[in-house]
């Protein structure tokens, strides 16, 4: 497949597009700064995100896109807006002829075993808070405006950092996962080998899905 990953140099892009080209798929990575190549196999090309015609450009030809960015200010001093992101996919991707959208998401929107959402849930670390909030806001827009796209929506576990590719997980869908101590978390590495599973594979179009050890 040919993939083009915006975000390809975040600690979890530059996963994603390590798996992609350790599977043997081409991978375009999209950045401000087209500079910082995640990995020498990647072609690099300056993309604006929130630029109808710049991500129409970018992802022309591609078999699959996946959207990486964070909320969280880059090396530029400035975070995209997930809402602004989703909609500029929605309305580029079909323009370019591009039908298959994977989004790596926030666990925030996920439901604890109450049924209320983690973001909505007492305790909810404050500093996360605006982040998982806008994580939900733009899972909200695929949901409702992205009808013409085979959209995904990956939500990680409650805590994501770097390990082990052990190339195993448990999927959800809409609950958190959490292990038999009650722990919730998936490394970068497992959390990219279940982007490319996806996209290899579909299981979960038009909706989305949690994975977890």
């Amino acid at each position: 497949m040919k993939i083009v990953v915006f975000g390809a140099t975040g600690n979890i892009g530059r996963r994603i597009a390590k798996e992609a080209l350790d599977r043997g798929h081409a991978v375009t990575g999209v950045a401000r700064n087209p500079a910082k190549a995640p990995d020498p196999r990647a072609r690099m090309v300056q993309g604006d995100a929130t630029d109808v015609d710049s991500v129409t450009a970018v992802v022309h030809g591609a078999d699959a896109v996946v959207n990486a960015l964070s909320p969280r200010p880059g090396s530029t001093g400035k975070a995209p807006s997930l809402v602004a992101v989703a909609r500029t996919l929605i309305s580029a991707l079909p323009k370019a002829g591009v039908k298959r959208l994977l989004v790596v998401g926030g666990a925030g929107s996920l439901q604890g075993p109450d049924g209320v959402q983690l973001v909505d849930a007492p305790g909810f670390p404050a500093a996360y808070k605006p982040e998982a909030l806008a994580q939900r806001d733009a899972l909200a827009v695929y949901g409702t405006e992205g009808g013409n796209l085979d959209w995904t929506y990956l939500s990680p576990a409650a805590e994501i950092g770097p390990g082990e590719r052990t190339g195993r997980y448990r999927t959800g869908e809409d609950r958190l996962l959490v292990d038999a101590k009650g722990k919730s978390f998936i490394s970068f590495e497992d959390y990219a080998v279940a982007v490319l599973d996806e996209l290899e594979k579909p299981r979960f179009v038009r909706k989305r899905f949690t994975v977890a050890y």
